[in-house]
């Protein structure tokens, strides 16, 4: 006899957060959003544990959904500087995708190391092609063109007039030659570079060893974009954290390509995370890398949750059906309300912690409309967020800005669509009578999402309402919300209340006179 859960399947819009004694410290500045990314071991008398104990850590609990229509490199970069984490889409060429993850790597470092070089020999217009394929208009020089070669001198955009100077023009005889340029020595730390860039009027610093081969550049832009984003999110080398999506068809080939790329941490992208596939995945991973870190799912319930963390998962995701461009629980009734789901694999993680010492994060991928689903997903023991939407509506995103009814919109379309013919992400193992690129139905849909601008300005704002209600619940960070937390089913007149109701709204677009 098929097994029925007595309680029904409820989503995050059903309950409200009951406040708590807001006490003279609460207040948002005070808040405190770290969050961990991955298992780590921990004194199970503290739970929930310090999230810094884990050996990846975010710095607000938001992370971009592994979509092509969301997690390109430019909103990973975005995102990574405001302290949250993108997983760049999978469902692309192995190829492709670790050019991804590379490109987010190298962007942004207290000591980057150049990948624009070129030989003395080469010409302006060999200057002009790589900056046009790379983007960067500073291109050190070496004796043999490689990023670690005996530097001989650097050329950028005002050493040359295009139009004026020929294309033929060696580079030898238009770069600033290395006696002219200051160098700092390999051992310096960031504040004495960038003591020296500012001591020096300089846009870079070169850092060089003892044969005067080049090591690193560090850019004045990036100390000032630093200070703009206290919050990113960076690795030991002072690069941008990134992680990368992969299946379970072709990992052994995808995952040392994104690896030696420089991902951070590797996600299985799936709709259902509870099978034999994903274990075998996660096994490859942890036996071939031994500090590999790699997330798993997606799970609904208990079962799924602990058959994926003992395989080795280092995180859970958390959602089936939930997402505003998945149809799967119309396509196969399969799945479960966001909230219900994540009540229970909290609950099996923290059971879990208590029995192993070992804590797991979980992410809640999906059923988030409105910005207060954040904070109730976390008080329900999310650690993190997952979401697609939200993101798709920027211009970092890699959706085309398109207009329709005279409004902006982006385009986003579902991983389950035809569009994205991600047949991988839905794949049960059985190649036999399956033609590559195909998906017998689909399990989502392609629309448009109202543009909304940058990624940083809008985040900002979501997070300024997490804290503000995290205030409200008197808790200064993620674990105070979990453990303090107070949350209520609200009726569907309670919601309706809690709307513009009664009242005929102004319109806003109308002048002051016509008002």
């Amino acid at each position: 006899m098929a097994f029925i859960y007595d309680e029904p399947s409820r989503t995050f819009g059903e309950y409200l957060l009951v406040p708590n004694l807001t006490t003279k410290d609460c207040v948002p500045a005070n808040v405190d959003l770290t969050a961990p990314v991955v298992r780590f071991r921990a004194d199970p008398s503290a739970s929930p544990p310090d999230p810094r104990q884990a050996p990846l850590t975010i710095n607000v609990p938001v992370t971009s959904a592994l979509m092509q229509s969301v997690s390109g490199a430019d909103l990973a970069i975005a995102l990574a500087r405001c302290g949250g984490l993108s997983f760049v889409y999978g469902s692309q060429g192995i190829e492709e995708e670790a050019a991804m993850v590379r490109r987010v790597k190298n962007y942004k470092a207290g000591f980057v190391v150049s990948d624009s070089n070129l030989r003395p020999e080469a010409t302006l217009a060999d200057v002009l092609a790589l900056t046009d394929r790379t983007g960067h208009s500073t291109i050190a020089i070496t004796e043999d063109g490689t990023p670690t070669g005996r530097f001989l001198g650097i050329i950028t955009s005002r050493d040359y007039r295009i139009g004026k100077t020929p294309l033929s023009t060696p580079v030898r005889e238009i770069m600033t030659p290395f006696k002219s340029i200051h160098c700092g020595k390999v051992g310096l730390d960031l504040q004495e570079a960038n003591e020296l860039i500012w001591r020096h009027k300089l846009n870079t610093l070169p850092v060089i060893d003892e044969r005067q081969h080049l090591q690193y550049l560090v850019f004045r832009k990036d100390y000032e974009s630093h200070q703009a984003h206290p919050l990113e999110n960076v690795d030991r080398e002072k690069r941008l954290i990134v992680g990368a999506g992969i299946n379970s068809r072709d990992h052994k080939e995808r995952v040392p390509a994104l690896m030696e790329a420089g991902a951070d941490v590797l996600c299985i992208d799936s709709s259902d995370g509870y099978s034999e596939w994903q274990r075998d995945t996660i096994e490859f991973v942890k036996s071939t890398y031994k500090h590999g870190l790699i997330g798993a799912g997606n799970v609904v319930d208990r079962e799924g949750f602990l058959y994926l963390v003992e395989a080795g998962a280092d995180f859970v995701k958390v959602g089936i059906g939930g997402g505003s461009i998945c149809i799967t629980r119309e396509q196969k009734g399969i799945g479960r309300g966001q909230a219900s789901a994540v009540i229970e694999v909290a609950k099996a993680r923290d059971e879990y912690f208590q029995k192993t010492g070992i804590y797991v994060p979980i992410c809640s991928d999906g059923g988030i409309s409105q910005d207060y689903h954040i904070t109730i997903a976390l008080a329900m023991g999310a650690d993190f967020v997952m979401m697609g939407r939200y993101f798709a509506r920027f211009d970092e995103a890699p959706g085309r800005k398109v207009r329709v009814n005279n409004q902006f919109m982006k385009e986003y379309w579902g991983e389950g669509s035809n569009r994205a013919r991600n047949w991988q992400r839905y794949d049960h193992g059985d190649a036999s009578n399956k033609k590559k690129d195909q998906l017998e139905f689909e399990e989502g849909v392609d629309s448009y999402v109202p543009y909304a601008g940058k990624l940083k300005d809008n985040l900002d704002v979501t997070l300024a309402k997490v804290r503000s209600t995290m205030c409200n619940c008197g808790a200064l960070s993620l674990r105070d919300l979990y453990m303090r937390a107070r949350l209520t089913v609200a009726s569907a007149v309670s919601i309706h209340e809690g709307g513009v109701h009664d009242v005929m709204l102004k319109d806003t677009r109308m002048s002051p006179r016509e008002a």
